[in-house]
């Protein structure tokens, strides 16, 4: 407790008093979290530069006080805000959220770990910069760099997010501060361009990791195109999905397709619009088939609908369309594409039909459209978080989307995150394996399979849980447990993992987490960056 207590002095000393923080509610408010898994806080240090990082860093290793870095603490359904066990310092990196650099001939930016969607969009479009930035649906107030930390994606041709990164700037645990790529040689003006520098490539082992504290980095963006078109895919029978994935993967190969696209099942779209049905139910638990299908009528969806986005000129997306309905045309496949033009004419058809029951669902269709478009050009929109309430007891807070925080607002949520062949048949296995479990523990399964990159689908199977409700609290642990392991046996690991998950990626005899328990020792020996993030078992600290 002695060394709890220098340390703390000596980070007030640094950060001042205000920067220093220990008072229950903010405490309480760094706790929360959607995973029913939650740990304490030591203290929340919040520096504003990488110097401030560099001394609370050593000051840490010194007292051997372990520290937790986090972007904006909004890693919703992995841990959200939380460290791995009580008693971290959290490092709150949200207010370094400078945007240090934008260079529009080369299409670039280099941000800090605060720098949210929202802001670097609004950035953009107020300085009449003609880039697009990837957005993922987290939310506007999610921070990119935690997103790009733990290898997310979104929806653009861009949407590899990882990939497009140049050259980072990280603090040790000594406090050392390492510009990887070429931006460690003082007269580079290479850096932002080519990502490797020379030497080992490096980056990637501060992603998913805990051998430092990533201070900025620089990103690619997209330059804007002349066309934009947005496309739907819907199938009404369960099966008939996976000819749809075999029949879009050739043209994922061989770049038709540049966006990365999103297939989500009923329930995952339905959720976008609503929140359980308890009055339907009768309380029965998971939705009954009849209300299910009720649900699924009402929205217009089938079993599975398919979404993604056609960039280039006229005549490239004008290709593309004829390519998509050239490979779709043997499935079951109902395609949709939409342009602004077309929002535009069912907006006002929208508009005539007025307060009408066709009415309201063109104008819902027209809002979803919007939002699409928007999430395609990198603007974020928060209402593609609603499925994180589809089990809380209050619906929908007031004012939704705007500041919705999941964490905050009593939502349960749970994610697996495997991934898989970019193969029909993978794609049914995986949901053959997951669904009776779901259903066995109560649950509704919300599943959306993303084409990632060219050759894999990066899965998100939910349990959405009613986080009031101690008995389905456990339910849903009990669910997750059984899904991950599930899906680790069955050889579709998953990509990214929950907190709670950490400790079982090491099976204790694997040459690889051997390899990153050596690394790990080499450059933090005190074992206080992030102690047990994706990182091989260690003797505990003494």
């Amino acid at each position: 407790m002695a060394a709890a207590e220098e340390a703390l002095l000596g980070w007030r000393r640094l950060l001042g008093p205000d920067r220093v923080l220990q008072d229950p509610a903010t405490l309480a408010r760094f706790a929360a979290s959607t995973s029913s898994w939650s740990t304490w806080p030591l203290a929340i240090l919040q520096p504003h530069s990488t110097a401030e990082v560099t001394q609370l860093v050593r000051t840490a290793t010194r007292h051997r006080i372990p520290l937790y870095p986090i972007s904006a603490g909004r890693n919703w359904g992995y841990g959200d805000a939380c460290a791995l066990s009580d008693g971290h310092a959290v490092v709150d990196l949200s207010g370094m959220n400078r945007i240090l650099e934008a260079d529009a001939t080369l299409a670039y930016v280099v941000i800090e770990p605060g720098v949210t969607q929202q802001q670097l969009s609004r950035y953009l479009l107020e300085h009449d910069l003609p880039l697009w930035m990837d957005c993922t649906g987290a939310g506007p107030d999610t921070s990119l760099m935690g997103n790009i930390l733990e290898r997310g994606f979104g929806h653009s041709p861009y949407g590899n997010r990882f990939q497009n990164v140049a050259s980072m700037e990280l603090v040790l645990a000594d406090g050392d501060v390492v510009r990887t790529g070429f931006g460690h040689y003082a007269a580079s003006i290479n850096h932002r361009v080519y990502p490797y520098g020379v030497g080992p490539y490096v980056d990637g082992l501060f992603t998913q990791s805990n051998m430092g504290i990533v201070t900025s980095l620089g990103l690619w963006l997209m330059p804007k195109t002349e066309a934009l078109n947005h496309f739907l895919c819907m199938v009404r029978e369960h099966d008939d999905i996976a000819p749809i994935i075999d029949a879009l993967r050739p043209l994922r190969l061989d770049g038709t397709l540049r966006s990365i696209l999103h297939i989500g099942n009923d329930l995952r779209v339905i959720s976008g619009g609503t929140t359980f049905p308890r009055e339907l139910t009768g309380g029965k638990v998971p939705l009954p088939e009849d209300v299910r299908l009720k649900l699924r009528a009402g929205a217009g969806v089938g079993a599975w609908t398919v979404s993604g986005a056609l960039y280039g000129s006229n005549d490239q997306v004008a290709a593309a369309r004829r390519a998509v309905r050239r490979a779709l045309a043997p499935t079951r496949a109902h395609i949709q594409f939409l342009d602004e033009r077309k929002l535009d004419l069912a907006a006002t058809a929208a508009r005539m039909l007025g307060n009408t029951g066709a009415g309201k669902r063109l104008a819902a269709k027209v809002a979803l459209g919007r939002s699409l478009f928007d999430m395609n050009r990198g603007i974020p929109n928060g209402r593609f978080l609603a499925g994180a309430y589809w089990r809380r007891r209050g619906g929908l807070p007031a004012g939704f989307p705007a500041n919705a925080n999941p964490a905050l607002d009593n939502c349960g949520m749970l994610w697996v995150s495997p991934v898989l062949p970019m193969r029909g048949a993978d794609l049914l296995r995986v949901h053959a394996l997951a669904e009776p479990i779901f259903r066995t523990h109560g649950f509704d399964l919300f599943v959306t399979f993303s084409m990632i990159n060219e050759r894999a689908l990066g899965g998100v199977l939910t349990v959405a849980y009613d986080a009031e409700d101690p008995a389905e609290v456990e339910r849903a642990r009990r669910c997750y447990r059984q899904v991950f392991e599930t899906m680790m046996s069955a050889g579709y690991i998953p990509y990214r993992v929950g907190l709670q998950s950490m400790a079982d990626l090491d099976n204790g005899d694997d040459a690889y987490w051997r390899m990153i328990g050596r690394i790990k020792a080499a450059l933090d020996p005190a074992n206080v960056i992030a102690p047990g993030r994706y990182s091989a078992r260690m003797p505990p600290r003494e």
